[in-house]
């Protein structure tokens, strides 16, 4: 631990969960690079790991964005090729760009394909799903909506997925955001993780959450106190 870490580390209660607000206001206070760290959140989910309807996946739109610019890449053709264009889409082509990436370009962050192009999308499973950037329906990326579904990700609609712990984690923004952006972008990713719950479930489903700036020292979230909100 190093001498700023441990300075910061020093600011938090560990034996407190605190409400949102308090949270996010103590940790704009947490950070230790020079640079404007980003802003992480872990969700500890209580699934079954070995039981395929409890994974738990889909995307939201964080209210004030990563703060981060997407690199967005539309596999289609046709018409779509220019939905995809003024919905503000970095790359668009279709068998150009398979071959592009087949060959190793991977230079983006979101794939979004049309269903009638599936078929040659799925030659690049291998490539693609070692990076998590496959498209998938369950989480949009395989629509024919492609100008407003590319607006979205470009504006700073997000993928979640549960990792192999059964762990969420996702960038609500970064540390120079206000406070309440910070805020707004938490309760939207808990509201849509909460929405996502699968009905086999027994038991806690969401057990903890942590917010951290990259470099700094987590506080802990008081999940019932998210709870009550989205329930109201």
């Amino acid at each position: 631990m190093g001498k700023k870490y441990a300075e910061k580390w020093k600011l938090v209660n560990r034996e407190k969960a605190y409400q949102v607000d308090e949270a996010v206001k103590l940790v704009k206070q947490l950070g230790v690079a020079k640079f404007d760290e980003t802003i992480d959140l872990s969700i500890k989910l209580g699934i079954d790991l070995k039981r395929s309807d409890q994974q738990v996946r889909g995307t939201v739109l964080l209210p004030s964005g990563t703060g981060k610019s997407k690199k967005v890449l539309v596999l289609a053709k046709g018409e779509k090729v220019r939905e995809a264009e003024e919905g503000g889409a970095d790359y668009v082509g279709g068998d150009d760009l398979i071959e592009k990436i087949k060959g190793g370009w991977l230079d983006f962050d979101v794939v979004i394909a049309t269903p009638d192009i599936m078929g040659q999308v799925g030659r690049l499973g291998k490539i693609l799903g070692q990076k998590g950037l496959m498209p998938n329906p369950k989480t949009g990326t395989v629509t024919f909506d492609i100008k407003q579904t590319v607006s979205e990700f470009k504006k700073g609609k997000v993928e979640y997925k549960n990792d192999k712990t059964g762990v969420i984690h996702l960038p609500l923004g970064k540390l120079s955001f206000s406070e309440d952006k910070i805020a707004s972008n938490l309760r939207a990713v808990f509201e849509a993780v909460h929405k996502a719950k699968p009905s086999t479930i027994k038991g806690t489903y969401i057990k903890s959450i942590l917010i951290s700036p990259t470099m700094g020292p987590s506080v802990k979230i008081d999940v019932n106190g998210l709870l009550k909100e989205v329930e109201a």
